[in-house]
This record gives structure tokens, sequence and C-alpha cells, in this order.
């Protein structure tokens, strides 16, 4: 079944039931976020949730796991600076 989500503030249609990590993958979204010092890079590595490399922010919340999340409609969807919060 399809749904919407929002990614980066776009909405996007998506497939209920999926990982948000799968979604970010079909999206050719490769980034999720970068680290707290230098800004480095960091994406989808494990994809089973023992790396947290991809940590996003999911309606709000910080240091969610792209891979252990699942697609809900209506989700937004955000890639993360740093250690997410917002000074």
């Amino acid at each position: 079944m399809s749904i919407r989500v929002f990614l980066n503030g776009q909405s996007i249609e998506a497939v209920e039931g999926q990982s948000v990590g799968a979604f970010l993958l079909q999206q050719n979204e490769r980034i999720t976020r970068t680290t707290r010092f230098n800004e480095k890079p960091r994406g989808m590595f494990c994809g089973i949730g023992v790396c947290f490399d991809c940590l996003i922010t999911v309606d709000g919340l910080i240091n969610q796991r792209a891979c252990m999340t699942n697609i809900r409609d209506g989700m937004s969807i955000e890639s993360q600076q740093g250690s997410g919060i917002v000074q």
C-alpha cells in the first residue's frame, strides 16, 4: 500500500511497512547525517541496528536509527546535522 512521507520537507510516496533506511536508499539518499566533529558524512552501513551510522530525525525525535524505524503515513524524516540538537 502506498503512503506519503516528508523527506527533508518534500512530500514523497513510500511503501507501507518498509524501513526508513530502505526508503532512503530507494530515494538515492545515501547520507543520513554528519558527525558531531568535522561534519563527516555518514549513512547506511550495517543495516541491522548495530553501528548507529544511519541516525536521522523522525517526527522531531533525534538519533533514530533509519534501519530500525518503519515508515508511517505522514512521517517527517530529516537528515541530521551533528548531534541533532538545535542550538
